[in-house]
């Protein structure tokens, strides 16, 4: 993991003193003899990397290592910082150049120095470093006091498993029913879901057994060589056709012993089953999968895995379906803590909500459960010792067998990370356990925290997107919520995933959390995060070498208490959704600041001293109340994510609210995202223009456009060829003039348009990356049907008074990929006709003020994946003929939707009423006259925002 520090250190020391450093007399060498100390190190602790975990040593050499680092970071940004407070200007600015040039000479003279001083000791660290390797590597395994039990898992007998039925009768209908082509069936999910427990059960299943002739497992593990795996599966396929293995199999090279295992499987034609459990690496299935032949008689190959990398890239060459195993339900967690700790037997109550604790915790995984209740089943039923096995969930562990080898079985996914993604899975250790978090905050913090290596071709941002995929597919976070378009925009982090990532940053200086039970930073601490309160740490303590600092829930006391810790090297800020006001002046002496995120605050006016923060590539001043930034936005050349926009939402009335600036937002060069800006004022049309310039933005949101800066905006946006998203709203009731772009960006994916348009764009129906569309009061002159219900990847389409519609047709064949149609406000719509192939992917249905729609859609009943019918504000005859009580023609076309609802606005609030169909009701001995259920909610209808 210091490797990736160490890369970035680097960095700097090519870019400052490439610079600077040649205006000193022999500055070139010193140049050399650094990089050639960085390089030294890079190599070192990167062949350490996997070392580190095993040996105690080695942990301390690379710790040493790191603190240099540190030492050199510390230097080159004490000389960056003082070269960004001498910017000279108006009159007296040569001669301030002049003092500048001699100032910045003088700091590095001090830097090199330092260097100097430092590089002894580097040296030899290194050596120390490679000594310690050395003598650990002639260890022919890695040294390491703990016992893999995972192997329990094929011992265990049906009876001790729970939740096992209906996973078990799936895969063992995937695996005997099905094509007569050879299949592959991973089966994916994070350690300790009970993968292997599965597989097992399904293996040794006597259906199974009588269908397949040929039956073997072999077990994968992070160190095993293909050479043994093979040699294991092929001594078990022999066996199951009664035939010994030939002498001499033991010198064989991997090569010989797959086309050995092949022939044994062809010869015989007769039907295989091979489970490779626990695979790691996309290599260990690409080195073994061509010795398994199609045999065209239904033979199968069944693997778990902790990546979904792996899964979905056998399934490709292979014929196959991913098996994503699911953590067990509260009443399963229940069941099986239960049998584990009492026999069988129910909790007693006064263990009940320490219990129900202890499983939340768990979050339905087996083999947490099964660990904690093994220890529990050791103790008496006293409360009191309930408590503090608890609380050493909530710790580290040590001393504790059971929960020792839980740990280093989730510690496994980490340690098998490549280096460079190592401190992002630590990073996410800053934020406050069991908190989701934003897709692109943690893009744009990974970015500014130096953590995403630069890649040819590629923005920092899609590198980032893809690190995050990779721990995606790694199961170490998971997917909390999605967009509309199938977006990911929340992630979660596993409670006990979550612990060892606080645990293994602590350990390694890598950030330090502050919170009601910890208290205490270390003197070197890089990355503090404060959790509600800092009444019980240490005062007026310094945080000069502190590079981020995040702060969650804390007071306005604590805000500037810590903001006066003299934090000059300060890169990164994140206080969102602090009790602030007033735009804490402290932040303007943060010179090197990169990332600033006051999002969800209550500020009302940013500085014109802003412009001292030349180093600012991030600025989030989302749902604040500031309208106006300063000319001097302009000055920040760096910015790269600019958001200044609130919501305010009242029953159907839905306003957004930007920001106006009087400087040139052209000068912003490296800006991907601008929302959203305002253009009504008397220098619009020179904003319209100057935007053409901003040819990195991705996404893009004008608000109050006028209809004579249409034209022009047309021109700019065709300039915009990065360009994903477009938002535009016009001014008042004026019209939007969009028909004169001609080459809009191919990659745009999400377009809303606001606005009168009277013609739909022609460019719209041409954009074949389009997923999301919103038209709102468009009134428009010809349907837009015809043009709409072919894009092929259109997933959202929202229309609000788009056309007059007396009846609304959807053809067959139209619109393949959509899932979520929304329609509102067509006051003289009375029918609405699906034919059948129409819509076949459709989910999500909402309807709104129609007044004179009086039935439901015809052909509905067409739209098998239907999941929910939601209608808001519309005629109580249709409603009526929606009760189940009624069973009329209406209910039998909307009977197959799981969700069917309605609500009016009143009181202030939304009345939504939940109508029960037969699909709720089916297989449940239940009244078929039920009760709907009323819930009352603030929100806005489904969709709109």
């Amino acid at each position: 993991m210091a490797v990736v520090l160490l890369t970035y250190v680097l960095r700097k020391v090519g870019n400052i003193f490439e610079n600077e450093v040649l205006k000193v007399r022999d500055g070139w060498e010193e140049v050399n003899a650094v990089k050639e100390d960085f390089d030294r190190i890079k190599a070192i602790l990167h062949d350490a990397d996997s070392l580190e975990e095993g040996s105690h040593f080695i942990e301390e050499s690379v710790k040493k290592l790191r603190n240099l680092a540190y030492d050199i970071e510390d230097a080159l940004d004490e000389y960056k910082l003082l070269e960004a407070q001498d910017h000279g200007h108006g009159l007296l600015e040569f001669l301030q150049e002049s003092h500048s040039y001699v100032k910045n000479w003088k700091a590095c003279r001090r830097i090199m120095l330092r260097m100097r001083e430092i590089s002894p000791k580097v040296k030899t660290a290194c050596e120390e470093h490679q000594k310690v390797c050395y003598k650990f590597k002639k260890a022919a395994e890695p040294s390491s006091t703990w016992q893999d039990q995972r192997g329990n898992a094929l011992l265990l007998e049906k009876a001790d498993l729970v939740g096992i039925e209906e996973p078990l009768e799936q895969l063992v209908k995937r695996l005997v029913k099905g094509p007569l082509e050879k299949e592959i069936i991973p089966v994916v999910g994070m350690g300790g879901l009970g993968k292997t427990t599965l597989i097992k059960q399904v293996f040794d299943d006597p259906v199974v057994k009588k269908h397949f002739t040929i039956r073997a497992w072999v077990t994968r593990s992070p160190y095993s060589r293909t050479e043994e795996v093979l040699r294991d599966m092929l001594q078990q396929i022999a066996r199951s056709i009664m035939k010994s293995v030939p002498s001499g199999t033991d010198n064989l090279s991997t090569d010989l012993l797959k086309v050995m295992i092949k022939s044994l499987l062809q010869r015989r034609r007769s039907r295989y089953l091979i489970i490779l459990d626990d695979v790691w690496r996309v290599g260990e299935w690409d080195a073994i999968k061509y010795a398994f032949p199609n045999n065209k008689n239904g033979s199968r190959i069944m693997m778990t895995t902790r990546y979904v990398e792996i899964a979905l890239s056998s399934c490709k060459e292979f014929a196959g379906e991913v098996y994503n195993m699911k953590p067990l339900h509260a009443e399963q967690s229940m069941k099986l803590f239960c049998m584990k700790t009492f026999k069988g037997h129910s909790c007693p109550w006064n263990l009940k909500e320490t219990c129900e604790d202890i499983l939340q915790k768990c979050e339905g995984l087996p083999l947490a459960i099964v660990a904690i209740s093994g220890i529990l089943a050791t103790k008496d039923n006293k409360i009191d010792e309930w408590h503090l096995v608890r609380q050493s969930i909530c710790s580290k562990n040590e001393g504790n067998d059971r929960l020792e080898n839980l740990n280093m079985v989730l510690s496994l996914s980490f340690n098998a990370l490549p280096y460079h993604l190592k401190p992002c899975f630590l990073h996410l250790s800053v934020f406050p356990r069991d908190q989701q978090i934003e897709h692109m905050r943690l893009i744009r913090l990974w970015v500014a925290e130096g953590l995403v290596q630069t890649k040819d071709g590629k923005t920092p941002e899609e590198v980032a997107e893809e690190y995050i995929k990779d721990l995606l597919s790694r199961s170490l976070i998971q997917v909390a919520e999605l967009t509309s378009d199938g977006k990911v925009k929340m992630y979660r982090v596993h409670d006990l995933l979550w612990k060892i990532s606080r645990a293994e940053s602590n350990d390694r200086n890598f950030a330090t959390v502050v919170d009601e039970q910890h208290a205490e930073w270390t003197d070197r601490v890089r990355r503090l995060s404060v959790h509600k309160t800092l009444q019980t740490a240490r005062k007026n303590e310094p945080l000069w070498q502190l590079r981020s600092l995040f702060m969650f829930g804390v007071s306005k006391s604590s805000i500037n208490r810590v903001l006066s810790s003299g934090l000059k090297l300060l890169r990164v800020l994140d206080m969102q959704a602090a009790p602030l006001k007033r735009f804490p002046t402290q932040v303007i002496d943060l010179h090197l600041l990169s990332y600033l995120n006051l999002r969800c605050t209550k500020l009302q006016k940013i500085p014109s001293s802003i412009a001292m923060l030349q180093n600012l590539e991030t600025l989030d001043l989302k749902h604040t109340f500031i309208s106006v930034l300063p000319v001097e936005i302009t000055k920040l050349q760096k910015l790269r994510h600019l958001l200044v926009y609130r919501y305010e939402n009242i029953a159907y009335s839905h306003s957004k609210f930007g920001f106006k600036t009087l400087g040139e937002i052209g000068a912003l060069q490296c800006l991907q995202k601008l929302c959203y800006i305002e253009a009504d004022d008397e220098e619009s049309s020179v904003l319209i223009r100057q935007i053409g310039r901003l040819i990195q933005l991705r996404r893009l949101c004008i608000l109050k456009l006028k209809t004579e800066d249409g034209r022009k905006l047309c021109l700019s946006i065709a300039k915009l060829t990065n360009l994903r998203a477009l938002s535009v709203s016009s001014f008042e009731d004026a019209e939007i003039d969009l028909q004169n772009l001609d080459s809009p960006s191919q990659l745009l994916q999400r377009v809303y348009l606001r606005g009168k348009l009277q013609t739909l764009p022609h460019w719209i129906a041409k954009l074949h990356s389009l997923a999301k569309l919103h038209l709102k009061w468009s009134h428009l002159e010809e349907d837009p049907m015809l043009s709409l219900q072919s894009m092929p990847n259109l997933v959202h389409l929202e229309l609000l008074q788009v056309y007059g519609w007396q009846k609304l047709c959807f053809k067959a064949k139209g619109f393949q990929k959509l899932k979520i149609l929304g329609l509102d406000c067509f006051e003289e719509l009375t029918f609405i006709q699906v034919e059948e192939g129409a819509m076949s992917y459709l989910e999500k249905w909402s309807i709104q003020r129609c007044k004179c729609l009086k039935n439901v859609p015809s052909g509905i009943e067409y739209l098998s994946k239907l999941k929910a019918l939601e209608l808001f504000d519309m005629p109580d005859e249709l409603i009526e003929k929606l009760k189940p009580e009624e069973q009329n023609e209406e209910y039998g076309k909307v009977a197959h939707v799981p969700e069917l609802s309605y609500g009016y606005w009143r009181d202030g609030a939304w009345d939504v009423t939940s109508i029960e169909t037969a699909v709720e009701r089916m297989g449940e001995e239940q009244n078929p006259r039920a009760q709907d259920t009323t819930t009352k909610r603030s929100n806005l209808p489904p969709c709109w925002k």
